[in-house]
């Protein structure tokens, strides 16, 4: 038999392995939320608007503006301001965002068959490359999150009184891009073996092997003694005799009453107590 050599591995079991787990569930997790940030028009809010009710906000994303109230939840969206809209942030945003969404599915597409727990070992090759689509696809994602925060204010607003406040698209842009730099770099680290391959969920096949050449120290012996009692020198089915009886009763024993005689010879007339 060809002696193993020392870079040979073996899977310990045919789950699959957490990093991949971790990156699969992480990536479509960040993409509802990275979709939710597009889409929806809550990049930035503007209180205090000049000429408005008081209750009255404009909420701006990279698609469209709306006008509503806090006492109210309709909100009349399609609001023209062109001057927003030629700001550089807003189409660099736009293609960012939608190229995001595009590279996650992407990478999901390519990481599944890599992934698949059906076999003795994934791709590890097939799911790395998914991996780094979806790190990529995150990296997209926080460049035009974070260039839109850190110009918020400098961004015109038409009227230098009102009040510029983050909007929930921010923080929901941030959480998935993390998700997916998250989820992607764990599932492409799986592509070199570190740790010891507890990455990968292996184990050399030396170290496996010398734990089953190992010997176990033989169970130690436990005399027990044994309870059979000496059977009398009589061959006899019952395993004590009735002097061992004797011996073993430490009171007096009752004596038998003794037998009656019968005289069978009595040919007497019998009287009537006899009857």
């Amino acid at each position: 038999m060809p002696r193993r050599s020392t870079e040979e591995w073996i899977r310990l079991s045919l789950r699959t392995p957490g990093i991949l787990i971790f990156g699969m569930v992480m990536a479509p997790c960040g993409w509802v939320l990275d979709l939710t940030a597009t889409v929806a028009p809550n990049w930035r809010t503007l209180n205090n608007l000049p000429n408005s009710p008081s209750d009255e906000f404009l909420q701006q994303g990279i698609w469209d503006i709306c006008r509503t109230t806090t006492s109210s939840t309709r909100s009349e969206c399609n609001q023209q301001d062109t001057e927003y809209f030629a700001q550089e942030i807003i189409p660099v945003a736009q293609g960012l965002m939608v190229a995001s969404l595009i590279v996650t599915l992407i990478g999901l597409a390519v990481a599944i068959p890599g992934v698949r727990c059906w076999t003795d070992r994934p791709n590890w090759t097939v799911a790395g490359l998914g991996g780094l689509l979806i790190f990529l696809s995150g990296v997209m994602t926080i460049i035009p999150i974070a260039w839109y925060t850190h110009i918020l204010t400098e961004i015109p607003s038409g009227s230098s009184l009102a009040d510029v406040q983050v909007g929930y698209c921010i923080i929901l842009g941030y959480i998935g891009g993390i998700f997916e730099v998250l989820g992607g770099f764990v599932m492409f680290i799986g592509i070199w073996r570190c740790c010891g391959g507890k990455n990968r969920g292996e184990r050399r096949v030396e170290e496996v092997m010398g734990q089953f050449n190992h010997q176990k120290p033989p169970p130690r012996r436990v005399d027990v003694p044994s309870l059979n009692r000496a059977r009398s020198s009589a061959s006899s089915s019952v395993p004590y005799s009735k002097d061992s009886l004797d011996e073993d009763v430490s009171f007096p024993r009752a004596k038998s009453p003794a037998a009656r005689s019968v005289n069978t010879s009595y040919s007497g007339r019998p009287y009537d107590a006899d009857l």
